[in-house]
C-alpha cells in the first residue's frame, strides 16, 4: 500500500509550533558595551553615592544645629527663670534680665504687622484679580520677586537714610516697625499671590454667573479661600522680622535699656539686639546669660511657626 502524505499546509503549521517551543526567549541580538543594560551597575553605584553624598550633607547640617542648641540649653537653662524675664539689663551677669528687650520685641512686631498686613494682602489682591495683563504689571511682580532676596542690611541702612533721619522719626518703636515693614512686605505680598492663586477659578467663574461684580467675588469667594493660606504666611515673615538682628542695630542702637516703650515714639531695643550685646561681652557670666536669652528666642519663634503650621493644617482645603 502507499503512504499516505500529509497536506501541505499542516506540515508548515507543524513545523512552526515546534520552532516556537524550541527558540530560545531571547533571540536578539547582544547589547554593545555602552547600552543601558551594560551601564545598569553603574547607574547602580552612582545613585547610591550621591544618596549618600545627600544623607551626609543633611545629617551633617542636623547634627550641627542639635549641637549648637544642646550647647545653649547646656548654658542657658540654669540662668532661665522668671526674675531673668521680669528683669532689666545691668552691669552684673546675675541680675540682668530680657524683659526690656521683650516687650521691645512685642511692639515693634505688632507694628509690624499693623503696617505690612494690609498693605501686603491689598497688594497681592490687586496684582492677582484687578492688575491688567501689561508689561508695568509683570515689571512690578519681577521687582517684588528681587526685592525678597535683598539683604537684611539693606533695609536698616533704608530705614536708616528714610525713616530716622529723612523723617525724623528718631530711632523708635515706629521707626522700627517700618523698616521691618518694609523687609517683610515682599514676603508677604507673593505669600498672599500665591494663596489667592490656589483658588479654583471655578469658584469665580459661578460667582460671575449669579451676577457678582469683580470686588465681590474676591470678598465673598476669593478672601475666605485664601486666608489660611495668606495668615501662614504672614506669620512666618513676622517671625522672621523677629529674628532679624541687622536692621534693628541700624535703627535701635540701643542694648542698656532700663524702660518698657510705652508709645509708638518710644526709644526700644529688641532680643537679637540684646543677645548680640551680652555676647560680645567679656565676662563669663554673660555668655550663660545670652545663652537664656536665645532660649526665649527661640521658643517665641517656635511658637510663631508652630502656629503657622497649625493654621495651615486645620483650615486648608484641598481641591
Amino acid at each position: 500500500m502507499e503512504r499516505q502524505q500529509a497536506p501541505l499546509g499542516s506540515a508548515r503549521v507543524t513545523s512552526q509550533i515546534a520552532a516556537s517551543v524550541t527558540r530560545p526567549r531571547y533571540s536578539g541580538p547582544t547589547p554593545p558595551v555602552g547600552s543601558a543594560t551594560a551601564r545598569s551597575p553603574w547607574r547602580r553605584w552612582r545613585d547610591r553615592f550621591f544618596f549618600l553624598l545627600f544623607f551626609a550633607s543633611v545629617a551633617i547640617g542636623i547634627f550641627g544645629l542639635a549641637a549648637l542648641v544642646i550647647d545653649v540649653l547646656t548654658d542657658g537653662l540654669g540662668t532661665l527663670d522668671f526674675s531673668f524675664i521680669n528683669s532689666y539689663p545691668s552691669r552684673h551677669a546675675g541680675e540682668s534680665g530680657i524683659r526690656a528687650a521683650l516687650f521691645g520685641t512685642i511692639w515693634i512686631t505688632v507694628g509690624t504687622a499693623a503696617f505690612a498686613i494690609p498693605i501686603g494682602v491689598a497688594t497681592a489682591i490687586y496684582l492677582e484679580e484687578f492688575a491688567p495683563d501689561h508689561w508695568s504689571t509683570r515689571l512690578v511682580q519681577l521687582n517684588i520677586a528681587n526685592l525678597a532676596g535683598v539683604p537684611s542690611i539693606i533695609y536698616g541702612i533704608l530705614g536708616l537714610a528714610l525713616f530716622v533721619q529723612a523723617f525724623a522719626l528718631d530711632r523708635s518703636v515706629l521707626a522700627g516697625s517700618l523698616t521691618m515693614t518694609l523687609l517683610i512686605l515682599p514676603i508677604v505680598i507673593i505669600v498672599s499671590q500665591e494663596a489667592i492663586k490656589a483658588v479654583p477659578n471655578e469658584f469665580r467663574d459661578a460667582a460671575f454667573a449669579l451676577g457678582a461684580n469683580r470686588w465681590q467675588v474676591v470678598k465673598t469667594v476669593v478672601l475666605p479661600q485664601a486666608i489660611p493660606g495668606i495668615m501662614s504666611g504672614i506669620i512666618l515673615a513676622l517671625s522672621r522680622a523677629v529674628g532679624e538682628a541687622a536692621p534693628m542695630l541700624m535703627i535701635s542702637s540701643l542694648v542698656f535699656l532700663t524702660f518698657i516703650p510705652s508709645s509708638p515714639g518710644d526709644r526700644f531695643t529688641v532680643l537679637p539686639v540684646q543677645i548680640f550685646n551680652w555676647v560680645s561681652l567679656p565676662q563669663p557670666g554673660f555668655q550663660a546669660v545670652a545663652s537664656a536669652g536665645i532660649i526665649v528666642l527661640l521658643a517665641v519663634l517656635l511658637s510663631m511657626n508652630s502656629i503657622a503650621i497649625w493654621i495651615r493644617n486645620r483650615y486648608q482645603k484641598r481641591y
